[in-house]
């Protein structure tokens, strides 16, 4: 499937999502917003020894309530941190479930939360969690930062990072002088120090105090993020012991942007044992498996070498970043990466921009990781729309979702998992499963013992299709049934 490069505008876009401010500036046209300030440098999470993901998903198929994705680092030096952020996640996912009880609500209801390093160092580690909700009229964003003091062992919030409660009012002070000359639409005089105000800050590599304020928290909603960053000088005698510790780290940390390096001509991925079965000529069956890689991918990949299976993986885009290995594995090893999006946000609520950022970063990051660009994209929760299969047909992706569900984000033993499974399981089907889920990976070696009894054999989503090939723009559902080019 021929492979063009669709990179304009993607750029930006990561910027905007990295936190450059460029969102919170003023509607006149003769008001200009730095931007620079405000741009907090990411660390990149590949560099950070003993980093992997944790995830909180809920809603996969056409009979659910509402989406939710929710996914978060966790370090190996850091537990107070890791339960900290645990217990952030699973407080989200009662709250986002409490208010959204009501059956039959469309578009569905959506959470969503990612994650970005703010600070990794000796003295220091912070994690931003930017939070969407999607109610009905359109999103919402916020930001929430959480600190960990290695030195302590403790994970606090980022008002820790300030010397006591009477440096609140003080950087309030600080803040509105920066918000002055936003326009009359900032609403600079409702920022006091109060409430949840100061909940997400983090430093820029110079050393100074960026202060990110939700969507509508002091204006109106359409003016999305508003940030500010307090001058270095001007906030260090308001900052706590750890809170000077954490700036000094910053400012010596290696950090990159949120971007990843894309290399030039790089080949369409593909399995290298791809043409080993003809699956004209015996029952052939795709394994898939999503939202990963997880805490769980590596013993998932250890079974299907053991039993020398080939599965596709669609991978997110963030969790690739922070995990490169394992797609180096998975490549190596003869299965396929594919794309899952960078965020795991249903694009079928998204405009042609932002599904064009979420498929681009996710390519370059996959690109990055194994050298060839990911040609395939399972849609998040299989949820697909016009613009979506216009997109996907300039960048050269065809869809993927699937006809067999292993119903594996219902929870149940693995054993569970399997027999539906099996028993659902059809020539050409593809197969959708989850290797975030410690249970579906307890079911594999079943599943492919079982299958193979019944005389299946294992392979990649684009060899079910034979010399037929995929094409771009189009949706596959199975092996046994010809693709959708169109909704």
């Amino acid at each position: 499937m021929p492979k063009p490069r669709f990179f304009s505008g993607i750029a930006l876009l990561a910027l905007l999502a990295g936190g450059c401010g460029l969102a919170g500036a003023s509607p006149e046209r003769d008001v200009v917003v730095p931007a620079e300030p405000t741009l907090i440098d990411f660390v990149d999470p590949a560099t950070v020894t003993g980093l992997s993901t944790r995830t909180l998903t809920e809603g996969n198929s056409s009979t659910s309530v509402r989406y939710a994705y929710i996914k978060y680092p966790e370090l190996a030096d850091a537990p107070a941190l890791n339960r900290a952020l645990a217990e952030q996640a699973r407080r989200q996912l009662r709250d986002f479930r409490e208010r959204t009880r009501r059956r039959g609500v469309r578009p569905r209801p959506e959470l969503n939360v990612d994650w970005q390093l703010a600070a990794a160092s000796s003295q220091a580690i912070a994690v931003r969690l930017r939070t969407g909700e999607f109610l009905g009229a359109g999103w919402g964003n916020s930001t929430r930062t959480l600190w960990f003091d290695p030195r302590e062992g403790k994970a606090v919030g980022s008002t820790e990072l300030l010397n006591g409660p009477e440096a609140l009012p003080r950087l309030a002070a600080l803040v509105r002088e920066q918000l002055e000359g936003r326009g009359a639409q900032v609403e600079q005089d409702v920022v006091t120090g109060g409430g949840d105000e100061f909940d997400s800050m983090a430093f820029n590599h110079s050393g100074d105090l960026v202060v990110e304020f939700d969507d509508c928290q002091i204006g109106p909603c359409p003016l999305g993020r508003i940030a500010v960053a307090v001058p270095a000088g001007q906030v260090a005698p308001l900052l706590s012991a750890f809170g000077r510790r954490a700036q000094e780290g910053v400012q010596g940390d290696d950090v990159s942007g949120p971007f990843p390096h894309v290399p030039a001509h790089s080949p369409a991925a593909a399995s290298n044992k791809a043409g080993t079965v003809d699956c004209a000529k015996v029952k052939c069956v795709a394994l898939t498996f999503e939202d990963g890689p997880g805490p769980h991918t590596g013993r998932l990949l250890d079974v299907l070498r053991k039993e020398r299976a080939r599965a596709t993986f669609f991978t997110v885009g963030s969790s690739a970043a922070a995990q490169p290995e394992l797609l180096r594995r998975m490549s190596s090893e003869g299965h396929l990466v594919g794309n899952h999006s960078w965020a795991h946000r249903d694009l079928s609520k998204q405009p042609t921009s932002r599904i064009a950022d979420e498929l681009g970063r996710t390519e370059a990051a996959v690109a990055a990781a194994i050298g060839q660009s990911p040609t395939l994209v399972r849609p998040p929760y299989g949820a697909v729309s016009r613009d979506l299969y216009d997109v996907a047909r300039t960048m050269g992706f065809a869809l993927v979702t699937w006809d067999v569900d292993s119903r594996d984000l219902e929870g149940g033993k693995g054993a569970d998992i399997a027999a539906r499974t099996v028993r659902e399981t059809h020539p050409g089907a593809i197969i959708l499963m989850h290797d975030i889920h410690r249970e579906t990976v307890d079911a594999v070696p079943d599943i492919l013992k079982r299958l193979r009894g019944k005389g299946y054999s294992f392979v990649t989503v684009p060899e079910l299709y034979g010399p037929a090939h995929m094409q771009a723009g189009h949706l596959y559902r199975s092996g046994a049934s010809r693709p959708v080019s169109s909704p």
